[in-house]
C-alpha cells in the first residue's frame, strides 16, 4: 500500500491578530493619537499613514526630521501601557474557534510583538498556540509574504495547504503572495483578492474548522 506524506496533506490555519481575533482598532487609534500629540503632529494624518505602513516607515513619512529610534521607543512605551490598561476584547466566536481547533493546527502571524500578543490574549482568555510569528521574527512585514511563509515553515507545511484569515489589505496581500488560501473577516465588504469573505469571524468559524479537520 502506498504511504501518504502527512506533511503534504496536513491543513493549517494562520490567523492575523489585531482586527481578526482581537478588536483593537480603538486602541491602535488612541496609541497613535497619543504618539502624534507627543510630537506635535496631526493625529488623523499619522493614523492614516500608520494603517498602511510599518512603524519605521510611518516615522519616515510623518516625522522625517525625528530620530526613528526615539520615535519607536515612544511608540513601544505607549503600546505596552495599552496592553496593561487599555480596554479591548476578543471578537465573538474567537475563543470557541481557537479552543476547537486541533493542537498544532493553527498559528498567529502578527505585525505586533509577541509579549503584547500574549498580554492581550491573557486578558481576553484566548489560548496562545505553539507557533507565533511576530514583527521581530522577520526582516520584512506584511504585505511581504515572509511572515506567512515562516509560519508554514515552522509547521513543515506546504503554502497551498495553509489558510490565512485576515481583515486588512496588507495582510491579505501577504497571504496571497505566499501562495495560500486567504479568507477575509470582520468587514462589511470583501478585501480585494480574498478567496472567501465573511462579515464576521463568528460566521467564518465553522468553515475554518472544517478546512482544518476536513469535515463538511
Amino acid at each position: 500500500m502506498d504511504t501518504v506524506d502527512a506533511t503534504a496533506v496536513a491543513k493549517h490555519v494562520l490567523f492575523d491578530v489585531d482586527g481578526t481575533l482581537i478588536d483593537a482598532v480603538d486602541n491602535q487609534r488612541r496609541v497613535w493619537r497619543a504618539w502624534a500629540e507627543r510630537y506635535g503632529l496631526d493625529p488623523d494624518e499619522v493614523y492614516r499613514v500608520a494603517l498602511r505602513t510599518r512603524p519605521l516607515e510611518t516615522f519616515a513619512s510623518v516625522a522625517p526630521d525625528r530620530d526613528p529610534h526615539e520615535c519607536l521607543a515612544a511608540l513601544h512605551e505607549l503600546e505596552d501601557e495599552d496592553v496593561r490598561s487599555g480596554v479591548y476584547a476578543a471578537f465573538a466566536g474567537a475563543a470557541e474557534l481557537l479552543s476547537a481547533l486541533p493542537p498544532g493546527s493553527w498559528a498567529l502571524v502578527t505585525s505586533n510583538y509577541e509579549h503584547r500578543v500574549r498580554g492581550r490574549f491573557a486578558r481576553t482568555g484566548l489560548p496562545v498556540p505553539e507557533v507565533l510569528v511576530d514583527a521581530a521574527a522577520v526582516t520584512e512585514g506584511k504585505p511581504s509574504p515572509l511572515p506567512y511563509l515562516l509560519a508554514a515553515e515552522r509547521f513543515g507545511a506546504l503554502p497551498e495547504n495553509c489558510l490565512v484569515v485576515e481583515d486588512a489589505p496588507s495582510g491579505v496581500l501577504s497571504g496571497l503572495r505566499a501562495g495560500m488560501t486567504v479568507w477575509g473577516v470582520n468587514a462589511p465588504v470583501a478585501v480585494d483578492g480574498v478567496h472567501r469573505h465573511f462579515a464576521s469571524l463568528e460566521e467564518a468559524g465553522p468553515e475554518i474548522l472544517a478546512f482544518v479537520t476536513g469535515a463538511g
